[in-house]
């Protein structure tokens, strides 16, 4: 089954058509899956192809695909929030970030470091986590070589 076809299954399947423009933002965000994109972001990648679509209908297109549970909603604190697709090799969770302070570059965690602490967490207060998002700031390794001259040279 191709994506579009899936896209097309879970749309319906959650009283949604598949329309043309949900069509496009889906296949912007897959074709941009190692981006956080914001909805300017995406506007900017369609707009010459699609000129006839307006930001308003990727708001709304996002915030369906965020309901239905396509997408992830974030926010990295820099001004707007950013997309990304749900995978299925993410489970449950979304994936930790790492965010650069300097450039605000964001750098994906793809391992679940939390598993343990969300036991602890859901037994302790008895609690059921249904979902966690951590992202971490500080200074990227290009930034620090920026800094540091030749490169970075970690102090002991």
């Amino acid at each position: 089954m191709s994506k579009v076809d899936n896209l097309r299954n879970i749309l319906g399947g959650n009283g949604f058509k598949m329309t043309n423009q949900r069509r496009v933002v889906f296949e912007i965000l897959a074709e941009n899956s190692n981006e956080h994109l914001s909805p300017e972001e995406i506007y900017e990648l369609i707009k010459d192809k699609y000129p006839e679509m307006g930001l308003a209908t990727i708001y709304r297109t996002l915030q369906i695909f965020e309901e239905i549970g396509l997408v992830y909603k974030l926010n990295f604190d820099d001004g707007c929030y950013r997309y990304e697709l749900f995978s299925s090799e993410d489970n449950v969770h979304q994936h930790h970030h790492l965010i650069c302070n300097n450039c605000g570059k964001i750098i994906e965690v793809k391992e679940d470091l939390m598993n343990s602490l969300e036991e602890m967490i859901e037994k302790q207060y008895n609690f059921e986590i249904k979902n966690h998002m951590v992202k971490f700031t500080g200074i990227c390794n290009q930034c620090r070589e920026k800094e540091n001259g030749n490169g970075y040279r970690k102090e002991t």
